[in-house]
């Protein structure tokens, strides 16, 4: 494939980038003032790199593929960036924090993510990674007058730095025992029979992979992160790169380690059985809601990883449907904490102030209550639905012991859940809440809790055909 034609494969890419590039200057010669532009800007870019998805091929000599799954995952990062931007600048207006970068930022983390879910090399892997790492830590710590900020983006520094030096030790036994760093080499290895040097490797890459799902044990950075982070950055911590970090280990286990499943799988169902429990006990005695909603994402990576687990094309096809809806679940929940202001129009995070607002913003405490319910899996939302196709999935692939402890761990997660529903509905007020005022916001809530709402389940078939396809791609 010429170079060209391996251009035109990354053609996503490259209006990310330019649009970045372009607008960066933008904000150095006009300034914060135009923020708004720069925003609405690099949500047209966003899908404008969405319209130009649909190429097919390996390019760049095997270091990048664009294929269904893809598309599917770049798809879906571009709509969970987008809507994080439409909830970003309203927030920073208040805290008289506009700047013009933040869109740049993201712009420019999402060109590593594109990257990410597009290798086929472990090299190429790594450069996308520490693309979307970088910009992420700037973002953590965006707001770097407030001590919280500055904490979570040096927390994230720090730890990132820790990971991605186990990821890279990992992808240089895979090289030094393999003798090659691309996917389908390594599996073609790996098929020969996993000697001690590659199951070192392989430990080491799902280890440095782990930290950034935020998978247990390598969890540690997100609560602090999810809490100090500006909660428009948290959002899109907890939606875009969250997938794209997930759908680079489905391709790494897949494609690069599909021929030794029996390798990686065990350390998959520690991972994911860790998660479960650990989201689910850690998230109790929580009495902030972007802590809370940290835990609620560690919990979920777990029943995640019970797909992907079962190595199968189903496993794959579930997995990537729960990534689907969990976007939309927690895209809905953090619009909802974007509205939750104080009668002084301070932002509200402790749980216990939410005590009354049933009775204050109805319509609010409603909509958190459908994401509490839907994130807890309690049927008819589709949050029961994302939960059953990963379990399904790895009953069908006899992981029989690990569906029935994830399902008997998942009532422990309903507990915080219910527990926010609780305050919300049957405590005493305590507090006066501004009046919403964002049609922005109010839109995203809604759209997002008709969409885990039963009704949601009239796009299941669309939805199943979409990830199957995806899913198919890889084998």
């Amino acid at each position: 494939m010429s170079i060209v034609d391996s251009l035109l494969l990354t053609l996503p890419e490259l209006v990310l980038t330019g649009a970045a590039l372009a607008l960066m200057l933008v904000a150095a010669f006009v300034g914060d003032k135009a923020t708004r532009f720069v925003t609405l800007a690099a949500i047209a870019a966003l899908i404008g790199a969405g319209m130009s998805l649909g190429g097919r091929g390996v390019g760049f000599d095997g270091l990048y593929s664009a294929d269904a799954f893809s598309d599917f995952t770049k798809l879906l990062i571009y709509l969970a960036a987008g809507v994080s931007l439409l909830l970003s600048t309203r927030f920073f207006a208040a805290e008289d924090r506009l700047r013009a970068e933040y869109p740049v930022l993201v712009l420019l983390a999402t060109v590593g993510m594109g990257m990410m879910v597009s290798a086929t090399n472990l090299l190429a892997l790594y450069v996308g990674l520490e693309m979307q790492s970088l910009a992420a830590y700037v973002l953590a710590s965006f707001m770097r007058k407030d001590v919280r900020s500055a904490e979570a983006g040096l927390k994230y520094f720090v730890l990132g730095a820790l990971a991605s030096g186990i990821l890279l030790y990992g992808i240089s036994l895979l090289y030094g025992f393999s003798g090659t760093t691309d996917y389908h080499a390594i599996a073609r290895s790996l098929a020969d029979g996993v000697n001690m040097g590659e199951l070192f490797g392989i430990v080491f890459v799902l280890a440095g992979l782990s930290f950034k799902i935020a998978a247990v044990p390598f969890h540690m950075w997100t609560p602090d992160v999810y809490e100090g982070a500006p909660t428009p950055v948290t959002t899109y911590f907890g939606t875009a790169p969250k997938v794209a970090a997930v759908a680079l280990l489905v391709r790494v286990t897949i494609e690069a380690m599909g021929s030794a499943v029996a390798s990686w799988q065990q350390i998959l169902i520690f991972t994911s059985l860790a998660s479960i429990i650990l989201g689910a006990v850690g998230a109790i005695g929580q009495t902030n809601i972007k802590r809370l909603l940290a835990y609620s994402s560690i919990n979920n990576i777990g029943f995640v990883l019970v797909g992907l687990a079962a190595g199968t094309e189903a496993g794959v096809s579930a997995t990537l449907t729960y990534m689907v809806i969990y976007v939309l679940m927690t895209l809905g929940s953090f619009a909802c904490v974007l509205q939750m202001r104080g009668a002084n129009g301070v932002h509200v995070e402790d749980i216990q102030s939410l005590a009354g607002l049933s009775r204050r913003q109805p319509a609010l405490a409603a909509a958190f209550a459908i994401f509490m319910f839907s994130l807890a899996g309690i049927p008819p939302l589709l949050g029961f639905w994302a939960k059953f196709v990963v379990f399904d999935a790895a009953v069908a692939a006899g992981l029989m012991p690990l569906a029935a402890i994830g399902i008997a761990a998942s009532t422990i997660g309903a507990f915080y859940y219910l527990k926010v529903v609780k305050i919300m509905y049957f405590d005493e007020p305590t507090a006066e809440f501004a009046p919403v005022s964002s049609y922005v916001e109010s839109g995203v809530i809604a759209l997002t809790a008709v969409a885990v709402s039963p009704l949601g389940y009239l796009a299941i078939p669309m939805l199943g055909a979409a990830t199957a396809i995806a899913a198919k791609a890889l084998f």
